[in-house]
């Protein structure tokens, strides 16, 4: 009621002021106030009001007299947020635990905007002093999980739901997708991330921003760019080749941009060769706006940078969440001749150009009620569908009901919905992997689930395990201390495997925003207690003929090459969201058979990533820089190019039932002109229906600029095919897609040369090829000089 209280109070404020007398006798005092500050901004004000005598925010058609109309102060508050709740300022009143807002000038026709995390679904206070009403939102998968898809359908169908969130629960613009580079496992934010590929991360993002902008509000595309760590995020150095920029840290941005048009970018805390990446003209101005075209504007991160006016100069329009000090430095920036006031203009018209868009501006009156059980559906199958199948030999899996269980693991009953931070989501429950086995009409083993119940709850009693509302504030969740893993006794063991037919052990990882992973025990590495529970347990159950299964509910890769031989199946859940058990339940079931892809490498150790040696930087205690020396060689570049075997490589994933990828062609024949289509057929040869994601590689010659040995150029995925259908999948690649970029000539290269098309079912399982010459080199896209690394640094090449 208090959000639409103050919606109507706001629309009699606009009706108020637009008559021209009042709108008048404004205009006067601020210019009187102003007169002496800046003589030129109250000339332009005064002569616009002369020419229209109500200038107000209307449409397009209108910004530029808005602007005119302006002073110096209103524009250099504009610029600049109006600050986050509990960092200055108290919660929004109309939306509590949003975290940003805009200056309003009510007199011009602008209203305040309400922004709000975040990238698993929209994070706002799910409860209000004084009302019994609640205002929970949908967790959904987490990013990661939600890439393993490989069905940009899913996530676009993911997008207008939260989408639909957010118009209804009144906020203007989602801070939200993410989708930087798995650079590194170690990372803390991955899971907010999609995938190590620019393709994959493009492609996704796309699809949300799609879908949530359908609702009518705006997606936020970010971090932008090469934020790849949460180690001194806010000050870190990222050195890094042009060349590696363009085609693995900024492609995916490309993408997105062109193909979804966000309302917003938002600009990263790290540095960028030196340059903070809000204070970047080149970044912001020379490649995404001026290479690529964007319309939209760009925010900082909350907090980012260090200098007003150079965020202004580099196109970064609004600095968020804002502070007053901010504001006066740019109008004294004005005012002193540092600044000039035609790029304040500029950033504003920038921003009012989305506004005019907004539910806000439009006044639409949101209800507070979005579907929530029909969003929870939505985001079950997209859970179930994200699962991927790393192992199951002899068929553990799917498990028929008149099985009976045991579940091993402390996160069966604290599942791990999704990351923590402002990737977050405060939603109403979520259902645990023992609760979805249960409502799925499994037989549990009672007495070893209870056994888990009551160590949990005498843990979580004491004061060093708590759950606690988040150090960031009530609004960014809880802080759940991680407890040791139960310990289990043979007599246990032996009683549990006496008594089911299967036993299922429950993996749980979580990490989120502000500190990396660790490559120690309990963290990237399972615990002593991990091991001990996965060996003692498969050593019982295998000497009774009876198998076990795992389940990672985890945010990113963990070791699993020293125990994965124990096991029979492995099902990589990820943290899929509030629906976790549900979606679990389905996949085990077989009602859903899992058609997941890995969209990141799961390495045999740590120090086979490329990566390994330089993250999180030097020095190692307290990093200032670091150097992305392996280049281009990100995630499966650097396995297949360098013949270093992953664990389970990119694109791997199994299903319940078999397929053949067969008749790869390229329609063209043997000569690259404008366009290459290619071709493959898949064929559902198992027994049980199910679906297929074709994967189509490229390896191209090395010519002037080196290649790695494959790189993903298009991926579909198939429908359900029945056993023994078939369906054809057709791709299209344009030459820019083929391309490499060339640092010297500051273009996208065609080099000549022999190119080999590989299509299949993961980076290593490779189906069938076909061949295409390229006759003479092609430029295929100029791009301007931009991003270029002031320090000398070696790069990894073949």
């Amino acid at each position: 009621m208090l959000k639409k209280l103050k919606k109507q109070k706001k629309s009699k404020l606009v009706a108020f002021t637009l008559t021209s007398s009042l709108l008048l006798s404004g205009l006067t005092y601020d210019i009187a106030s102003a007169q002496s500050q800046n003589p030129t901004s109250v000339q332009q004000a005064q002569t616009s009001t002369e020419q229209t005598s109500t200038p107000y925010l209307t449409d397009a058609a209108s910004i530029d007299r808005v602007i005119q109309a302006m002073t110096l102060e209103e524009k250099s508050k504009f610029v600049v947020g109006v600050g986050m709740p509990g960092f200055g300022r108290p919660a929004f009143e109309d939306v509590v635990g949003a975290v940003g807002g805009t200056y309003g000038i009510p007199r011009l026709g602008i209203p305040e905007l309400r922004f709000a995390d975040g990238p698993a679904g929209l994070r706002i206070r799910p409860t209000r002093t004084g009302q019994t009403q609640t205002y929970y939102a949908t967790a959904f998968p987490i990013a990661t999980s939600l890439a393993s898809t490989w069905d940009t359908a899913t996530v676009e169908a993911i997008g207008k739901a939260q989408g639909n969130e957010v118009k209804e629960y009144g906020v203007d613009m989602l801070l939200a997708p993410a989708l930087n580079i798995h650079r590194n496992p170690l990372n803390g934010r991955n899971f907010e991330y999609y995938s190590e590929d620019p393709l994959i991360s493009g492609k996704m993002a796309a699809a949300m921003v799609n879908g949530v902008q359908s609702n009518g509000v705006g997606a936020t595309i970010k971090h932008f760019a090469a934020n790849n760590q949460e180690t001194n995020r806010n000050s870190i150095d990222t050195i890094v080749s042009e060349r590696a920029l363009r085609e693995i840290y900024l492609k995916g941005f490309e993408i997105a941009v062109k193909e979804s048009n966000p309302w917003s970018v938002m600009s990263s805390y790290n540095k960028l060769n030196g340059t903070y990446t809000s204070q970047s003209a080149d970044l912001l101005t020379t490649v995404l706006r001026k290479d690529w075209g964007y319309k939209g504007f760009v925010m900082t991160d909350w907090f980012g940078g260090d200098n007003p006016v150079e965020q202004m100069k580099a196109q970064n329009d609004m600095i968020m969440p804002g502070a007053a000090n901010q504001s006066t430095l740019i109008k004294t920036a004005v005012e002193s001749g540092s600044l000039d006031e035609k790029v304040l203009d500029r950033n504003i018209k920038n921003i009012l150009n989305i506004l005019i868009q907004t539910p806000e501006f439009k006044k639409y009156q949101n209800t507070d009620k979005p579907d929530l059980a029909a969003h929870a559906q939505t985001a079950r199958k997209a859970a179930a569908e994200g699962m991927v199948l790393l192992k199951n030999d002899k068929m553990p899996l799917p498990i028929s009901k008149d099985q009976k269980i045991t579940l091993f693991g402390n996160t069966q009953i604290e599942t791990v919905k999704g990351g923590t931070g402002s990737g977050d989501v405060n939603a109403a429950y979520t259902t645990s992997i023992a609760d979805g086995l249960k409502d799925a009409g499994y037989q549990l083993n009672q007495s070893q689930f209870q056994a888990y119940k009551t160590y949990i709850d005498d843990l979580r009693s004491q004061d060093q395990y708590k759950i606690k509302p988040s150090p960031w504030g009530e609004d960014f969740g809880k802080s759940i201390p991680a407890i040791p893993e139960k310990p289990l006794t043979d007599d246990e063991i032996a009683g549990a495997s006496q008594a089911t037919d299967i036993g299922i052990i429950v993996i749980g990882r979580n990490s989120g925003e502000g500190a990396d992973r660790k490559d120690v025990k309990g963290d990237y590495q399972l615990s002593d207690a991990e091991k001990d529970m996965i060996s003692n347990v498969s050593a019982e159950y295998h000497k009774k003929g009876k198998k076990v299964a795992v389940i990672l509910n985890v945010g990113g890769p963990i070791e699993v090459d020293s125990w994965r031989d124990d096991v029979d199946s492995i099902l990589l859940a990820w943290q899929p969201g509030q629906e976790a058990g549900y979606a679990v339940a389905d996949v085990i079931s077989g009602k859903v058979n899992p058609s997941g892809k890995l969209p990141t490498t799961f390495p045999v150790k740590y120090s086979d990533v490329a990566s390994a040696n330089s993250f999180p930087g030097t020095p190692a205690n307290n990093p200032t820089q670091v150097v992305y020396n392996e280049d281009i060689y990100v995630g499966y570049r650097y396995n297949t190019t360098f013949n270093v075997k992953p664990a389970y490589e990119f694109g791997y994933g199994l299903s319940y039932t078999d397929f053949d990828i067969s008749h790869v062609n390229i329609s063209e024949g043997k000569k690259f002109k404008d366009t290459l289509k290619v071709s493959a057929m898949v064929e559902n040869t198992g027994k049980l229906p199910g679906r297929e994601v074709v994967q189509v590689y490229v390896s191209a010659p090395d010519g002037k600029l080196e290649k790695p040995a494959v790189e993903l150029k298009a991926f579909d995925k198939t429908k359900e095919l029945k056993p023994n259908q078939r369906q054809l999948l057709q791709f299209e690649l344009n030459a820019k897609d083929l391309a490499s970029f060339d640092e010297v000539q500051n273009a996208w290269v065609l080099e000549k040369g022999t190119y080999t098309v590989k299509v299949g079912a993961s980076s290593e399982d490779i189906k069938g090829t076909a061949t295409f010459k390229v006759d003479h080199d092609i430029i295929v896209e100029k791009v301007n000089e931009a991003l270029a690394p002031k320090v000398d640094f070696e790069r990894l090449t073949k």
